[in-house]
This record gives C-alpha cells, sequence and structure tokens, in this order.
C-alpha cells in the first residue's frame, strides 16, 4: 500500500525548483520511483498470500516490526539524530495511529478482494485531502480541482458496487484506508518540515510495531480470526517477511526519488503503480477486474492526472505572478 504520498506532495508543493535540479538527478529520481512501482505491489502480493493461513493483525504486525528492523541501520549509516522536540511526539503517534488503521484495512480487504480493485479505492485519498483543504482547512483549492476530486469519488462508487455484491462489507475497507491515510498525509505535511523522512518512517514502525505487539499478546487464544496470532511455517515466514522488506524498500525509494526530482514529475508516474498491481494480481491469483471496475479505475487515474496537471498550472501562474515586476 502506501500509494498516493507523491501524488500528495504533487498536490502540496509547486515544481518551481526544477531549473536548479541537474537533468542526471531528475532521471535517478524517475528511476527510482519506477521502482517504487514495481516494488511496492509486491508488498501487497506477500500480505495476501500471508493471509491464506496468518491473521490480518499479525502480517499488520510483521509489516512494521520487520520495517523497524530493516530501517535501524539506516539510521546509524546516515548518521541521522533520533531526537524529536516533545511538542511533535503527539503528532509522531497520530501519524502512526493512522497508518497503523490504513494498513491493517487495506490487508484485511485484499485478502478476499483483487490487489487492483483495492488499490484503486486508496486512490482517492489525495481528493479526500484536497477537499478537507478547501473545506476544514480554508485552502484555496479552484473549482477544477474540486471537480475532479467529484469524479474521483464516481470512480470508486463504480470499483466498490461490483466488489460489495461479490466480498459484502469487506469492499469497503479500502475506503477505511483511504480516510485514514487521507489523515495520515494531512499530520505528515506539518511533520515532514521538521524531522528527516527517515527518521519519520523508522519512528512510525516503531510506535506501530509497539501499538500492535501488546494487542496480539491479548488476542492471543481469543479465537479472533483477525487478530489471534498463529505461529508461521514453511514459506509463511518469507511472505511475512516479504511484507516488510517490501514495504521498507519501496519508502526509502520513494523517500530517496522525491529529495532528487520534484514532486510535480514524479506524481503521475505513481499511478503506474495501478498496472501493476493489477498484473501481479493476474499472474499470482488469476485475479481481474471486472469491466464496471475497470471503468471505475479508469476513472480515478484520469481524475487524478487532471488534477496533479491543474496542480501545475497553479503553481506556474503563482510563480509568474510573483516574478512579475511591481506597476
Amino acid at each position: 500500500m502506501d500509494a498516493p504520498d507523491a501524488i500528495y506532495l504533487c498536490v502540496s508543493m509547486t515544481n518551481s525548483a526544477i531549473s536548479n535540479i541537474s537533468t542526471d538527478r531528475i532521471l535517478t529520481g524517475v528511476a527510482l520511483m519506477l521502482g517504487f512501482c514495481l516494488t511496492a505491489p509486491l508488498l501487497d502480493v506477500a500480505a495476501k498470500l500471508a493471509s491464506d493461513s496468518i491473521p490480518v493483525g499479525q502480517i499488520t504486525t510483521a509489516r512494521f516490526t520487520v520495517q523497524c528492523a530493516l530501517m535501524a541501520p539506516f539510521i546509524w549509516i546516515l548518521g541521522l539524530s533520533l531526537r524529536v522536540a516533545q511538542e511533535l511526539w503527539i503528532a509522531l503517534l497520530c501519524r502512526s495511529v493512522f497508518l497503523l488503521v490504513a494498513t491493517y484495512c487495506f490487508i484485511a480487504a485484499i485478502s478476499v478482494m483483487p490487489l487492483a480493485d483495492a488499490l484503486a479505492i486508496v486512490f482517492v485519498a489525495p481528493f479526500i485531502v484536497l477537499l478537507m483543504g478547501k473545506f476544514h482547512l480554508g485552502e484555496d483549492v479552484g473549482p477544477h480541482r474540486v471537480g475532479a476530486a467529484i469524479i474521483g469519488f464516481v470512480g470508486v462508487l463504480f470499483v466498490i458496487q461490483p466488489s460489495f455484491a461479490a466480498f459484502g462489507a469487506v469492499a469497503l475497507y479500502p475506503l477505511g484506508t483511504a480516510v485514514a491515510f487521507a489523515f495520515y498525509i494531512l499530520v505528515t505535511r506539518g511533520l515532514s518540515r521538521k524531522v528527516h523522512p527517515v527518521t519519520l518512517q523508522f519512528y512510525t514502525g516503531v510506535i506501530a510495531s509497539l501499538t500492535c505487539i501488546p494487542l496480539m499478546i491479548l488476542a492471543q487464544g481469543s479465537g479472533s480470526e483477525l487478530l489471534d496470532p498463529v505461529w508461521p511455517t514453511g514459506i509463511t515466514w518469507l511472505w511475512l517477511l516479504g511484507v516488510g522488506f517490501f514495504a521498507t524498500l519501496s519508502h526509502m525509494m520513494m523517500t530517496y526519488a522525491l529529495s532528487m526530482a520534484p514532486s510535480a514529475t514524479l506524481a503521475p508516474l505513481q499511478y503506474l503503480e495501478l498496472p501493476v498491481a493489477t498484473l501481479f494480481g493476474y499472474l499470482v491469483f488469476h485475479d481481474f477486474p471486472n469491466s464496471l471496475s475497470l471503468i471505475g479505475i479508469i476513472i480515478i487515474i484520469g481524475a487524478g492526472l487532471y488534477m496533479i496537471h491543474r496542480e501545475r498550472v497553479t503553481a506556474q501562474t503563482l510563480i509568474t505572478e510573483r516574478a512579475a515586476p511591481p506597476l
């Protein structure tokens, strides 16, 4: 999962820095973002494979604990400080809880739904952020972008309708992921300027792990299909490790991609994750979206790309206005 990060960054940042970035750095950033699009769906594949015998809560726990173990060396190698201002801890806690809820809902969804259907619904998170920014935070959002967000939600209805008929209420889990991820994005907006992204991801994993592990201990023997942990056997260990490994790898690729190329350049590329997830879903699970879901996915992608285009137009207009000489 973790799909709409770069799309959000395009919504919240301008492309004014393009002229200050070398072509080689931009190409490296593009290559890393393409790597993200190839590796992020593997996280979902591993989670779906593990869900055949492992409870959703345990897979979620593995995702964050493995991430912590893998990212800890990067903190040391990069010489990053683990110190965080006291006033930021509440925001860090909220960010971790939102991502935890988003991850749990998504894994619960893909345990029964096709990967592409669930992921397409999650891609409405940037639309939710945009509408919350306009109507709750009072941000200046034009009618074009509001219209794109509304059309994106129409696309979600196309995806949810056949999924709801086939899988029941579980088809709404990806929508819960999108809402939780939207709040996660809003909290990240403030923290990203004050905490190094690698440190931020490490602490998010630590807090989420410290939340999950006690819950797993309390749920032991409860009989809950979603929470009662079981001892993995055989190849299941590989799937659990894969969930954390590909989550860490994809996050690191995106983090460094965004440090090398403008978000306005990278954000459209992230929609490649949807066809990649569709391909993996077909090859591994023989799942393929039906015609109604495909229409919805196309609508969501189209609305998202149009919203990114309008952000670029707005950013360029602001740049031009600021550069204009005073009358």
